[in-house]
């Protein structure tokens, strides 16, 4: 058995407006643009370094450089399906993983069960393997401030 944790964060764009931003690979509707190089999908992000790290392969800019123009834009639900790649050549397989989403926005109560689904599929496991929660910071720091999102990530990966 493997442990590992990941961490991600992206900003908020100063537009404001009708966007669209992806969390555990499911589109939602926002007020405010995520700047990033892929599409800033902050909960796989955070899943892959988990694995990665469980593993000690290093980290997702490793893998995916954010200067490589193949990543722009690109749909995370990728990046997690290449990454799973690499558990599967190291024979080891998801036991579970526990994902939080800390934002003061967007609340994510209602799309939870299809981000797990969504994160299920992309790895060929089945749902109950994926946990997804989301906090705040009760107005506390760049989060707080609406400033930016952050989600963390542990996974137990065990031998296959």
């Amino acid at each position: 058995m493997k442990i590992g944790q990941g961490f991600d964060a992206h900003r908020f764009s100063d537009a404001t407006g009708e966007f669209k931003i992806r969390l555990g690979g499911v589109t939602v509707p926002h007020g405010r643009e995520v700047v990033a190089h892929s599409d800033g999908d902050v909960l796989i992000h955070a899943l892959c370094d988990a694995m990665l790290g469980a593993l000690a392969l290093g980290d997702i800019g490793k893998h995916f450089p954010d200067d490589d123009p193949a990543y722009r834009n690109i749909d995370s639900l990728e990046l997690l399906t290449a990454t799973y790649e690499l558990v599967r050549s190291a024979q080891h397989a998801l036991a579970n993983a526990d994902l939080t989403l800390i934002a003061e926005s967007p609340r994510i109560a209602h799309l939870i069960q299809s981000m797990r689904r969504a994160l299920a599929d992309a790895l060929s496991v089945d749902d109950s393997r994926i946990s997804i929660k989301a906090t705040t910071t009760e107005g506390m720091g760049f989060i707080g401030r609406g400033d930016g999102l952050a989600a963390q990530a542990v996974v137990l990966l065990e031998a296959s």
